[in-house]
């Protein structure tokens, strides 16, 4: 006997996969309704049935021991085009069931009603239906009808609230993985930021992705300039997961799996042991806990240099929400390893910038010292080469910060060191970036302050002191930097008789301003200068 061909309806069948009920654990809200229809019909078996393609299942049952039964034992699927109750009275004499197992043989069934279970679309996907062994010559009576409609109604109402919370609950996991994916990102990009070396990179961004995917083990590689080979990097793996960190032979794991990815294309593996990519390597993959993975090449200049890694010890589907936010980790691993490199790079040329500057300045001097060697006085030769060695310690300080800036505590540390005991020195004053040209500028003029104070001010004894300070200060529309120079515990304070270069440049302070206030204390040298905040930072 074959099923009815209705039964087969597409519609009806998609209707019945939208609700995902079939083969799930009993549920106490269906139970109480098959209770109470077989205690109001009066029947010892009632049960919520759903008829699929290929057979039809009980949500719930009572007075019937199977769980689920073939299409041609199926009485529920006659109900299925029914536009109300289906009611037979006796099923052995009804030529849609006569033939019917249950009826022919055990358990002899003879009595069947069901309530079409209808969808708000109107697809019905099985039916609430009440049971007995004997025939019913009279069927339900009016109160029994009425009490099965509204029971399969509310199956039909259980069903769709079920569906409902399900997708609440769905909706709910995807914010949460969604919110886990954003703080993921942020993470990487405080982690990364911080990174020193590649290593570190590598380490931080993978341990963020396997944490936030729960996945058995996360890495970043770089192909090899024939594409064949991958130089994994330090990886990230769960408990008893083993690293692959080295190079690896992509063909050792599938067939011709480093095509796409050198093309851009993501490599996506639910089942290493059922996809075609992985065909006859599984036993390689699996060796290593891989049973479902992740690729997401990262493409420079039309060119794949590298892939995230991403396995999986399970059979896995990957969502697009989670292949976009493996392709931003991918993205800023990169970024930050280009980062590293420029800088790396940039150090080199620093370094070899001064080494070439600190040649000519040499050569300067050297050129200064054999023109000059027969000039009687060569005071003002040495204090030339010393302007110039604070020149070239201004430079170095500059270099630090990529010719861009320099921190004004730094130049003031670094232009006092020339000269030795900077413990005879107190330094104060907060954080304030200066421009190349004041950088200059300030390392000249604490140059020769330092200078005078060791001929003739307070470094000229073994008990004077140095107190150097900078404050900002807030002048009208104006920040103004004010640097103070005091000397004491010195000899006594003599003003100079003459004003040779050194005394010209002190006058003018910072920058060339001439904001410079020269007081000579009997107690010590003091000296304040000041400029604007804007013009300190050219």
């Amino acid at each position: 006997m074959e099923p009815p061909s209705y039964t087969f309806d597409a519609a009806r069948l998609e209707a019945l996969d939208r609700f995902s009920i079939l083969d799930t654990p009993p549920e106490r809200g269906f139970d109480d309704i098959v209770d109470l229809a077989a205690m109001i019909c009066d029947t010892p078996v009632a049960l919520v049935s759903l008829v699929s393609h290929d057979r039809q299942w009980f949500k719930a049952r009572v007075g019937f021991d199977e769980c689920q039964t073939d299409l041609n034992s199926s009485v529920c699927a006659h109900a299925l085009v029914e536009p109300d109750l289906l009611v037979v009275p006796d099923l052995s004499q009804d030529e849609r069931t006569q033939e019917n197992p249950l009826v022919k043989g055990e358990p002899f069934i003879r009595f069947y009603a069901g309530a079409p279970l209808r969808t708000l679309e109107g697809r019905v996907v099985g039916s609430l239906c009440v049971i007995d062994t004997k025939a019913r010559p009279g069927g339900l009576t009016a109160s029994q009808e009425r009490s099965l409609r509204n029971l399969g109604r509310q199956v039909v109402s259980q069903l769709e609230l079920r569906q409902a919370v399900t997708r609440r609950d769905e909706l709910l996991a995807e914010q949460k993985e969604a919110e886990t994916r954003r703080n993921g990102l942020l993470h990487v990009g405080d982690r990364l930021r911080d990174a020193m070396t590649i290593g570190e990179i590598t380490r931080a961004a993978s341990a963020i992705v396997g944490e936030t995917l729960k996945v058995d083990r996360a890495a970043f590689g770089h192909f090899d300039p024939s594409g064949e080979f991958v130089d994994v990097e330090p990886d990230w793996t769960a408990p008893g997961i083993v690293s692959i960190a080295g190079r690896h032979r992509l063909a050792d794991y599938g067939n011709n799996l480093q095509a796409g990815l050198l093309n851009g294309d993501p490599l996506v593996i639910s089942d290493v042991t059922t996809d075609p990519a992985t065909g006859g390597h599984a036993d390689a993959l699996l060796a290593l806990d891989i049973r479902s993975l992740v690729n997401v090449p990262v493409v420079e200049r039309g060119r794949t240099v590298a892939m995230l890694i991403v396995h999986a010890n399970q059979p896995r589907t990957w969502s697009r929400e989670t292949l976009v936010y493996l392709r931003n980790i991918a993205d800023r691993i990169e970024t930050g390893i280009a980062r590293l490199r420029a800088e790396a790079q940039q150090r080199l040329l620093n370094h070899e910038l001064s080494h070439r500057m600190k040649n000519t300045m040499t050569l300067v001097q050297a050129v200064a010292s054999q023109t000059l060697k027969s000039v009687p006085d060569q005071a003002p030769v040495k204090a030339f080469s010393e302007r110039m060695l604070a020149l070239s310690v201004a430079h170095d300080v500059l270099l630090q910060q990529n010719w861009t800036s320099a921190m004004i505590g730094d130049i003031v540390e670094t232009a006092i060191c020339t000269f030795g005991d900077v413990a005879r020195f107190d330094i104060s004053g907060g954080d304030i970036p200066l421009g190349a040209r004041a950088t200059l500028s300030v390392s000249l003029l604490i140059h020769e302050l330092t200078t005078n104070a060791l001929k003739y001010g307070a470094l000229s004894n073994d008990t004077g002191r140095v107190s150097v300070a900078w404050r900002v200060e807030e002048e009208g529309d104006d920040a103004i930097m004010r640097l103070h120079w005091r000397e004491s515990g010195g000899p006594e304070v003599v003003p100079p008789t003459r004003r040779g270069f050194g005394s010209r440049l002190i006058n003018t302070g910072l920058t060339g301003t001439g904001d410079a206030r020269i007081d000579y204390h009997k107690s010590g040298f003091e000296a304040e200068f000041g400029a604007r905040l804007a013009d300190m930072n050219t």
